[in-house]
């Protein structure tokens, strides 16, 4: 299985758009730090028919060493969540996304 690449994206950008590839690359940069800044700021970003991110904030809690067994504290911190829409999961699926019925 192959990873998709800021680089692959910014192809995709300059073969369907019609950019150069420097512009292709330079819009690609400036999508992704405005979703970079929008979440270290704490806001949602929602992409419609894709997904949202979200930066949620875990408390403290205890854990534990596997190796041990000793209880070990765990700081409280920010995690970034991603839930994938009802269509991106219809599509990974191979399923009909919603509201796309033909009859």
């Amino acid at each position: 299985m192959e990873t998709l690449t800021r680089a692959h994206l910014a192809e995709a950008i300059y073969a369907n758009v019609g950019l150069s590839r420097n512009e292709s690359a330079a819009l690609l940069e400036t999508v992704l730090e405005r979703m970079s800044a929008a979440l270290e700021a704490g806001q949602a970003v929602k992409i419609s028919a894709f997904g949202s991110f979200i930066v949620r904030q875990k408390g403290r809690r205890v854990g534990r060493n596997p190796k041990t067994g000793v209880e070990v504290p765990i700081l409280p911190r920010k995690v970034l969540a991603f839930r994938p829409s009802q269509v991106l999961k219809a599509r990974i699926n191979g399923e009909t996304p919603p509201g796309d019925e033909t009859l």
